[in-house]
């Protein structure tokens, strides 16, 4: 059941929350929302699937070449940290 809330917040925060949530496609309720649900560990209340959106912005923004394996790379790196 959704209950209203009323909230004392600066006006110049309230003014970039609207422009965020409106950039990713949410309500500012609906970010609150989710904020307090991950805040208060409930659980069911964040998909560990989806990404945040700085992270998706970085997606696809390295090319590593065709020859490149990362298993082998990160066995060579981390055998250099390890090195006793």
């Amino acid at each position: 059941m959704n209950v209203k809330l009323t909230l004392t917040i600066e006006q110049s925060v309230i003014k970039r929350a609207k422009e965020y949530a409106e950039s990713t496609g949410n309500s500012l309720s609906n970010l609150v929302e989710n904020y307090l649900k991950s805040f208060l560990n409930e659980p069911g209340s964040q998909n560990k699937d989806e990404l945040s959106p700085l992270i998706k912005s970085l997606k696809g923004s390295f090319k590593a070449p065709a020859s490149f394996n990362y298993k082998e790379e990160l066995e060579t790196e981390l055998s250099k940290k390890y090195r006793l």
